[in-house]
């Protein structure tokens, strides 16, 4: 398996864990504050971050929101596609917004945007992701970027498994491949090994998730 940088051990993710610990804990509480706090037009807004990161990059999917933030509301595909162009700020400056569109569109027949009660419907953690991820009328959000999204606005026990984690993984020998999962039964399969790892180091699961993207990335973003 080609490696851009030395692979993780379960020493150096101890070690990178005990490090980090303060800085990730702050994150997450921060997550968590999102659930308590926000508005639904926020909620919205988090879910656009996680349409415009897929298949991009953290830092792409928050110049993107910078950019669109004023259409995000009622803005048509144009709207959006010109602020993006204008900034730079995407690789899909057409297709992202057509995703963002079709979504809003959709919630705002299937709920009025009501996330949080939309949201709060959902009593299993799994059914809630598969909402998500698997409703047709929503675009851009597969498993990993459901899981994305779920994690930034307070919910605990997913798992992003980005190419960053499933490399982690892959060199820790918790998994046998470092291709992401493609499908629900391997992302499934992926995350339950994850979560079993996470016990075995005592490590919480959710903290496990953004040490080992840190120690890929060298940040801890959202």
């Amino acid at each position: 398996m080609p490696r851009d940088q030395e692979s993780v051990t379960i020493e150096s993710l101890r070690g990178a864990h005990a490090a980090r610990r303060k800085e990730i804990r702050a994150r997450l509480r921060e997550f968590r504050q999102v659930w308590r706090t926000a508005s639904d037009a926020r909620l919205w807004e988090e879910m656009v971050y996680c349409i415009f990161t897929a298949g991009a990059s953290a830092k792409m999917g928050l110049r993107a929101v910078e950019a669109v933030r004023p259409f995000l509301a009622s803005g048509q595909q144009q709207d959006m596609t010109s602020a993006l162009v204008a900034a730079g700020a995407h690789r899909f400056p057409n297709a992202r917004p057509g995703y963002v569109v079709v979504t809003r569109d959709y919630l705002q027949s299937s709920c009025s945007m009501r996330l949080r009660e939309c949201l709060e419907t959902f009593r299993d953690p799994c059914e809630r992701r598969d909402w998500l991820a698997t409703e047709p009328r929503i675009k851009g959000l597969g498993y990993k970027e459901a899981s994305h999204y779920l994690r930034n606005i307070g919910f605990k026990g997913y798992s992003i498994l980005d190419k960053h984690i499933v490399r982690c993984l892959a060199e820790l020998d918790v998994i046998d491949s470092p291709r992401p999962p493609t499908n629900r039964k391997r992302y499934l399969e992926t995350e339950s090994k994850m979560r079993q790892f996470a016990g075995d180091v005592g490590i919480d699961f959710d903290e496990l998730d953004l040490v080992l993207w840190s120690i890929k990335t060298g940040e801890i973003l959202k």
